[in-house]
Parts: C-alpha cells; structure tokens; sequence
C-alpha cells in the first residue's frame, strides 16, 4: 500500500486563489484593501526569508504589504512602541512579529501589545487562551496548524472519535495543533522529550502530527497502517550531489513512511505553503471584520 500524497502546494494555491477573489470583492464592494505589517527584529536570514515571502504572498493576492525591520538590539519599549503604531493605523488589518524575537526580548509582552483585531498570526494570548476553552472561539487561529487542519479535511481524515498523536509541544505548532485536534473530537496524546516509549505511542494513532524539528525522526514501523500523517518538519540535511550542498527532509521517513500510511506530506511542498495561504485568509478576515 502507498500512501495518497497530500499536496499542500496544490490546496494552497486554490486557497490563494480564494483569497484574491475575496480581496477583489471587499474592495470593489467599497471595503478597504486588506493590509499586512511586518515586524522583523534582527537579522536573522531564515525570518528575512519567511518575511520576503509573505510580502511576495500578499502582492499576488491584491493584500498591500507594510515591512518594518528593527536591529537586533532593538529594545524592548521600540518593539511595543511599534506594534502600538501599527495597532492605530487603520490601513493595516493583519500585524505579524516574526519570530522568534532576539535574546531578551518579552515576546508574550509584545503579542500581547498586538490589537487582537489585527492578531491573524492567532498568537496573542487571548486568542490562544479561547482555543484551549470549550464554548470559545478564537478570531485567528494559529496559520500552522489552520493549515494541517485544512490538509487532513482535503484529505478525507475522519477525526472524530480518532485518536491523534501530536510529536512536539511548541507555542507556535504543537500546543495550538493538539487543541484544535481537541476542538475536532479527536483523542489527542501530546509526545515530547519525556514520553516513554516513543514509537509504542505513535503506532497506536490514526493521525500522526510531527512537529520536533529533529530530520527523519518518525520511522516507517512507528507508522499504523492507514494513518494519516502530517510533517512539520522543515530540517537541512547536507547533500553534497544538491545544487546548494543541502536539501530539505521532514521530522518523518517519508519514503519508509509512505509505504504504510493512508495518506502523506511531502517535504518540500506539504505543510509549508499552507501557513502563507492561511496568513493571508486570516489577513483578508480582519479586513472584512474591520469594514463590517
């Protein structure tokens, strides 16, 4: 049995599509031109990146786009301080800090400073603290795990009543992904560094989130037959015969995996477009809640 292949780029792009017809609409219906600011403090290459691709993102689905970058040791009162601005700016709908924040920084405090009308990264504290309570709903969900959510939807995943297994416990991932399986009727077990006997655990679900940050982790035989499994995991790997001397694998053994379950991400090009698709989803929501 091989696997169906999930293909994030594929649901991301009709995504992407929706949104831009959802912008055309909002702004020939007389609404305002969703917009998104970024916050990227520092110079870390990997959020410069993140950041330009969000940018190139909103271009492409009509979203106007406001970067701002701070140095490294920007402080504490400037990164607030601007997040306040932004908050007041009623061309900008969607606020987005990159993370992580340098060494130093109070990064609850600076989520919290974010308006929760503009929050559609869904990472202030209240939107986190609704999630996790029953009868609440947050305004934005995290775009992460919205994006594996929406990726085991396309793919069939029947989630109530299933038992979910989610490896990895992060603020950004993890946490957000075992509450929203939760919210979905699935028995959800959270795995980290401490849990025993690993891979007894992961046999047992019939839907496997990976998101350890940790190459090839998950192995074939931790896999049940027919489960549907989800990979985070955007790991380097040196590999002298790719063209930049490296190349991209999940926190699962894909090809090992593939061969037993019902279903799979690839990695490139399965979890990772849908978090910029569900960034702009989120973005476009905000803007329409603003001219409601």
């Amino acid at each position: 049995m091989t696997a169906q292949i999930i293909d994030g780029k594929a649901i991301a792009a009709e995504l992407r599509a929706e949104v831009a017809r959802g912008v055309e609409a909002l702004v020939s219906g007389g609404g305002p031109r969703p917009g998104l600011a970024t916050v990227l403090v520092g110079d870390n290459p990997a959020s410069q990146t993140y950041v330009r691709m969000k940018q190139k993102a909103c271009a492409e689905a009509g979203i106007e786009s406001f970067g701002h970058t701070l140095p490294a040791d920007a402080s504490q009162e400037e990164v607030e301080n601007l997040v306040r601005e932004l908050n007041a700016d009623p061309k900008v709908h969607g606020i987005l800090v990159q993370l992580p924040l340098p060494a130093g920084l109070d990064e609850e405090a600076v989520l919290k400073a974010i308006d929760l009308e503009k929050d559609v990264d869904g990472f202030h504290p209240l939107n986190i603290g609704r999630l996790a309570q029953k009868g609440r709903e947050p305004l934005f969900v995290p775009c992460t795990p919205a994006g594996c959510m929406l990726l085991l939807e396309k793919a069939g995943a029947q989630l109530e009543g299933a038992r979910a297994v989610v490896l990895g416990r992060s603020n950004i991932v993890g946490m957000p992904m075992a509450l929203l399986l939760v919210k979905a009727n699935a028995t959800v077990t959270i795995c980290h560094s401490r849990t025993k006997d690993l891979p007894a655990v992961v046999r047992e679900a019939d839907v496997v989130i990976a998101a350890i940050g940790r190459p090839k982790m998950v192995k074939g035989d931790w896999v049940k037959p027919g489960a549907y499994v989800i990979d985070v995991g955007v790991n380097r790997v040196e590999d002298p015969t790719a063209k930049r001397g490296y190349r991209l694998v999940g926190d699962v053994d894909f090809e090992a995996a593939r061969e037993v379950a019902g279903a799979i991400t690839p990695v490139p090009g399965g979890v990772g477009p849908m978090t910029i698709a569900m960034l702009l989803r989120n973005t476009l929501r905000a803007a329409q809640r603003a001219a409601a």
